[in-house]
C-alpha cells in the first residue's frame, strides 16, 4: 500500500472517530448503565447511591445497575471505572477514599484526577466530634484546652487507619497542635461501641448514627465539622466557629466518568444528578438517613477534588499514617 494510500486511511479513521463521538452522546443513553461502588453492599456509601441512582435513572430514562465491587479501600472498583470504556456506560459512585488514597497508596494502578472526569457531587454527611458522658470536658473549648493541658492522655477511635474520620481527626489535631492517641477499629460499629462504654473518649461520626446515644445521654457533642450549623442539630457550633475558619470534615458522595468520556455525556448525567438531588422527594428520603443533599457542576467537583489530594497527603505524611 503506497504512502499516500496510509494517509487517506488515516485522515478517513480520524474523521470517522470524530463522527462517531457526538453521535454517540446524541443517543445517550440507550441502554442500562452501571454504577460501580465500591465499597460492599449495606454501608453508608451504598446506602445512599440506591435512591440517587433510582432518581437519575428515571431522568435518564435508562436503568442503573449497582454493582458493589468492594476491596482496597475503595481501590478496587475505582480501578476498574478508570480502565472502563469512556463511554458513559460505566460511572463511579465515590466518597472521599478517593481524595485520601492517593496519599496512602500511591501505587493505586490509577490517577484519581487524571483518569477521571468528574460529573457532580450529589450527598454530604458532615461530621460530628462527639465524646464520651464522662470525659472530662463538655465543650469544644474544654477539650481543647484538656488536650493541651495533657498531651497523649486521650483517645479517639476510627472505623480504620486511613477512613476519612481518622484523617479528618488527625488535620483537626494538628490545625490545633494538640497530641491524642489514635485507636484504630475494623469498622464504625465496634469504634462507636468502645466510645459508648468509654473505652476511648473521642470520635468523629455522624449524627445519624450518634443521634440515639446523644439522646440518650451516653455521649455528648462538642462541635460539627461543616461549613454551616446542622438542621438536625442546631444548637451545635461548627468547628469553624470554634476557631479554625474554613474547617471542615465532610463525607461527601459523587459520580465520576472515566477520562475521555464526551462532555455532552457528562454534561447529561450532570444535569439528571442535580435535578434529582434538588427533587424534594429525595431530599427527604436522604434526610431520614442522615444525608444531606447536595449538587455541583463538574468543574467544581473537580476543584474539590483537586484541592483535597494535597490536603490529605499532607496529612497522611505529618501524621506518618501507614496503610494496615
Amino acid at each position: 500500500m503506497s504512502d499516500l494510500s496510509l494517509r487517506r486511511r488515516a485522515l478517513l479513521g480520524a474523521t470517522g472517530a470524530a463522527l462517531v463521538r457526538p453521535a454517540l452522546a446524541a443517543g445517550y443513553p440507550d441502554r442500562a448503565i452501571r454504577l460501580v461502588v465500591p465499597f460492599p453492599p449495606g454501608g453508608t456509601v451504598d446506602v445512599t447511591a440506591r435512591p440517587i441512582a433510582a432518581a437519575v435513572s428515571d431522568l435518564l430514562g435508562q436503568p442503573i445497575v449497582i454493582d458493589n465491587q468492594p476491596g482496597a479501600g475503595g481501590n478496587v472498583g475505582t480501578q476498574r471505572v478508570a480502565r472502563a470504556a469512556a463511554d458513559g456506560y460505566t460511572l463511579l459512585f465515590t466518597a472521599p477514599n478517593h481524595t485520601i488514597n492517593p496519599g496512602l497508596m500511591p501505587n493505586a494502578g490509577f490517577d484519581a484526577q487524571k483518569d477521571f472526569a468528574p460529573i457532580s457531587l450529589c450527598a454530604q454527611i458532615p461530621e460530628i466530634l462527639v465524646c464520651h458522658k464522662d470525659a472530662p470536658f463538655r465543650t469544644f473549648q474544654e477539650f481543647v484546652a484538656y488536650a493541651r493541658a495533657h498531651p497523649r492522655e486521650l483517645t479517639y477511635s476510627s472505623a480504620g487507619i486511613g477512613s476519612h474520620p481518622h484523617v479528618t481527626m488527625e488535620l483537626l489535631l494538628h490545625r490545633l497542635g494538640l497530641d491524642v492517641l489514635h485507636v484504630p477499629y475494623r469498622g464504625a460499629a465496634p469504634a462507636f461501641t468502645d466510645l459508648v462504654a468509654g473505652r476511648v473518649q473521642l470520635k468523629l461520626d455522624s449524627y445519624a448514627t450518634s443521634a440515639a446515644q446523644i439522646e440518650a445521654g451516653a455521649i455528648r457533642v462538642l462541635a460539627i465539622a461543616s461549613a454551616h450549623r446542622s438542621p438536625a442539630a442546631p444548637d451545635v457550633p461548627t468547628i469553624a466557629e470554634m476557631g479554625l475558619p474554613g474547617f471542615e470534615g465532610i463525607l461527601w458522595m459523587g459520580y465520576l466518568a472515566p477520562a475521555g468520556t464526551p462532555p455532552d455525556v457528562v454534561n447529561r448525567v450532570a444535569k439528571a444528578v442535580q435535578d434529582a438531588v434538588r427533587s424534594p422527594s429525595l431530599a427527604r428520603v436522604l434526610s431520614q438517613q442522615g444525608v444531606e443533599a447536595v449538587d455541583s457542576t463538574p468543574e467544581e467537583f473537580a476543584a474539590r477534588i483537586a484541592r483535597e489530594i494535597p490536603q490529605w497527603r499532607d496529612v497522611i505524611r505529618d501524621a506518618n499514617i501507614r496503610p494496615e
